[in-house]
């Protein structure tokens, strides 16, 4: 086990809106952070986006195969380019999430990658959460509780992700530990890019609705807005969590619409699932913190704005990197996981208890930076 002190880790993402590999570096003792480092991004091709969504649902098979092999060779083709690496945290490409069903499934394998980068690799890191009664996700939350430290935050606030699925954190900076009774409540709200990019994808060949520009030119239908609104989803009690496609549903209620018309009423679905979510919140956050490729919507940071009634602001404005901070939560995250500490909680997750998730593999005659 890796002894307490401070360490570069390297932590890479590729999330649900399937736009390509996150990477960054962060100097870490898994408890604070105390540094961060350089960042890449390595985008997925037209075909290699094919290839993911084509195993999208799947849990084996030939698409499944082929959709690893891309995913470990894009992580292996940009984290071979940074130097000083003691250890890699690899989350994987997310396919598949039932965690109440057949659990979650990453694609991706951390050995095989721990041979090709010649360093110790932290990977599967859901599958323990979720062998305990977790949810398996979100994740992130024990690195939003070192975020809120780092940043000197003093009353309780909130950072939102607005991916392909949108999560909530409620984090008390008071407190001294993610895992301690009153820390953190983490959720997912529901859909947030996904069905946006997905429908601007059929129907005009666009990776997403960049600045929301499609969106502006549309009016919400009220009619399909609170059908969705009426899902049993928004009735349950967190911790929850979402597959990128559980509500895939939603896209037929707007699929009668015009584009722009359809564009803004997702939008709106996306922001009225986080208004639902901030009715879980202990306690009312004094700031939103937005991160994820939400934030760089201004049509839906205007409806959230709007919506809200605390300020709600990028993460940037807080001193931290909206691009990077979920590739450095899973540098941070395997720096707990080489520590034995807990990478999830009751109010992370639903797991019974607090609880360390991930593998950690080490390449053989590889470089290894860990001190045991």
């Amino acid at each position: 086990m890796l002894k307490a002190g401070r360490i570069r880790a390297l932590g890479a993402m590729s999330g649900t809106s399937l736009d390509g590999v996150d990477a960054a570096m962060i100097e870490t003792d898994g408890e604070l952070i105390h540094g961060f480092g350089p960042v890449g991004y390595r985008p997925y091709s037209d075909t290699e986006r094919a290839v993911l969504r084509r195993a999208l649902g799947q849990w084996a098979g030939p698409e499944v195969e082929a959709a690893a092999r891309v995913v470990e060779d894009a992580h292996a083709e940009l984290l071979r380019g940074f130097d000083g690496v003691a250890l890699v945290g690899f989350h994987g490409q997310t396919l598949a999430h039932e965690p109440r069903g057949r659990g979650t499934h990453q694609a991706g394998d951390g050995a095989r990658l721990a041979e090709i980068l010649g360093l110790p690799v932290v990977w599967d890191f859901r599958s323990a959460d979720v062998r305990f009664g977790g949810e398996g996700a979100p994740l992130a939350p024990f690195y939003h509780f070192a975020c809120a430290k780092w940043i000197g935050a003093e009353a309780p606030l909130a950072f939102l992700n607005l991916g392909g699925v949108g999560n909530l954190t409620w984090v008390d900076p008071r407190c001294a530990r993610p895992e301690e009774e009153g820390a953190l409540l983490a959720f997912d709200t529901g859909p947030a890019n996904a069905p946006i990019n997905d429908l601007v994808q059929a129907r005009l060949g666009a990776e997403c609705d960049r600045d929301g520009a499609l969106a502006r030119r549309g009016s919400v239908a009220q009619g399909a807005l609170e059908m969705f609104l009426d899902e049993p989803w928004f009735l349950r009690m967190p911790p929850k969590s979402l597959d990128r496609d559980a509500f895939a549903a939603m896209v037929a209620l707007v699929g009668e619409l015009p584009d722009a018309d359809a564009a803004a009423t997702l939008t709106a679905m996306a922001v009225s699932a986080v208004m639902r979510g901030m009715e879980h919140c202990p306690v009312p956050p004094a700031r939103v913190l937005v991160t994820g490729g939400g934030r760089k919507n201004p049509v839906m940071m205007e409806m959230l704005r709007a919506s809200l009634d605390c300020p709600v602001v990028p993460v940037e404005e807080a001193g931290l990197d909206g691009d990077m901070l979920e590739a450095q939560a899973f540098a941070h995250l395997a720096v707990r996981v080489a520590r034995g500490l807990p990478t999830s909680c009751p109010g992370t997750t639903g797991v019974r208890a607090a609880v360390s998730g991930g593998t950690l593999s080490r390449a053989e005659g590889g470089a290894d930076g860990l001190r045991a």
